[in-house]
C-alpha cells in the first residue's frame, strides 16, 4: 500500500493517543481527589494560596506606610505636621514591616506543609487524610473521656472537668468548634473545609494540653514541661562549657606553638 495513503488513512491514531494518555492522567487525578487520597495535599495548597495572598497584602501595607512616613517627614520640614504624627506613623510602619515578617514566615511554613502532604499521598489500601483526621479527632476526645468516666482521675484531677476553670472551659469551647468543623468537612470534603478541620483538631489538642497542664499543676504535681525545659537549659550550659574548653585548649596549644617557634634552637 502506498505510505502517502496510509499516513493519511491512519492520521488520527496520534492524536487520540495522545489524547488518551492526557485523559487517562486526568482521570486518575479525578479519581484521586473524589476518594480523598488527595485532600490534605489540596488543602495545604490552598493554604499556601492564601499565606501568599496575605503575604503579598502586608507588603503592599509596608510601602504605603514608608510613604506615608515620607510625607507626613515632608510636611513635618515644612511645619504642617508635629513630631507626635510623624512617631505615630514610624510606628505603624514597624507594625507593618512585623506584620510582614510574619506573613512571609507563614508562607515558607506553609509551603513546607505542602511538601509534606505532597509526601504523605497514602497508597490507595492506606486510610484517607479525612479519616486519620477523624482518629486523631477521637483520640483527644477518648483522652478527655478518662477524666470524664474514670473516678481516680476525678478525684485527682478535678479542674478537668470543672467548667468555672478558664483551661477546661476554653477546651469545651474548642471541642465544640472541632465538632462543627467536622460536620462541615464529612459534607463537603473540600480542601477548605479539610482545612477548618484540620486546624479545629489541632487548637483542641493544644486546649486539652492546656487544661490537663493546669489541672496536674493545681494538684500539686511538678509541671513536666519545666523540668524539661531546665534539663535543655543544663545541656545548653554543658554544652557551651565545653566548647569554651576546647576553645581555650585550642589558644593555649596555639600559644604553646607559637612561644617554641620563637626559642632559639639550643643544638
Amino acid at each position: 500500500m502506498d505510505p502517502l495513503l496510509l499516513a493519511v488513512e491512519w492520521w488520527w491514531i496520534a492524536p487520540v493517543a495522545a489524547g488518551g494518555v492526557a485523559a487517562g492522567g486526568y482521570g486518575l487525578r479525578r479519581r484521586s481527589r473524589r476518594s480523598g487520597r488527595r485532600l490534605e495535599y489540596d488543602a495545604a495548597r490552598h493554604d499556601l494560596k492564601a499565606a501568599q495572598q496575605t503575604s503579598v497584602e502586608r507588603r503592599m501595607s509596608v510601602k504605603l506606610a514608608r510613604a506615608d512616613v515620607a510625607r507626613i517627614a515632608a510636611e513635618r520640614s515644612a511645619r504642617r505636621a508635629t513630631s507626635d504624627q510623624l512617631a505615630g506613623a514610624k510606628r505603624i510602619l514597624r507594625a507593618k514591616e512585623n506584620d510582614a515578617k510574619a506573613a512571609a514566615a507563614d508562607v515558607r511554613a506553609k509551603q513546607v506543609r505542602v511538601n509534606a502532604a505532597r509526601a504523605a499521598i497514602p497508597a490507595a489500601s492506606e486510610p484517607r487524610p479525612l479519616e486519620r483526621l477523624h482518629a486523631q479527632h477521637e483520640a483527644l476526645v477518648a483522652r478527655w473521656m478518662r477524666y470524664e468516666t474514670d473516678p481516680a482521675l476525678q478525684i485527682s484531677y478535678p479542674e478537668m472537668t470543672d467548667v468555672k476553670q478558664p483551661a477546661t472551659a476554653e477546651y469545651l469551647r474548642a471541642a465544640g468548634r472541632a465538632v462543627e468543623a467536622r460536620r462541615a468537612a464529612d459534607s463537603a470534603a473540600a480542601p477548605a473545609e479539610f482545612a477548618a478541620y484540620r486546624d479545629a483538631v489541632s487548637e483542641l489538642e493544644r486546649a486539652f494540653e492546656a487544661a490537663e497542664y493546669a489541672a496536674r499543676v493545681r494538684a500539686g504535681e511538678a509541671p513536666q514541661s519545666t523540668s524539661a525545659w531546665q534539663d535543655a537549659a543544663q545541656d545548653m550550659l554543658s554544652r557551651s562549657a565545653e566548647a569554651i574548653d576546647r576553645a581555650a585548649g585550642a589558644a593555649a596549644s596555639a600559644l604553646a606553638a607559637w612561644n617554641d617557634r620563637k626559642r632559639p634552637d639550643k643544638r
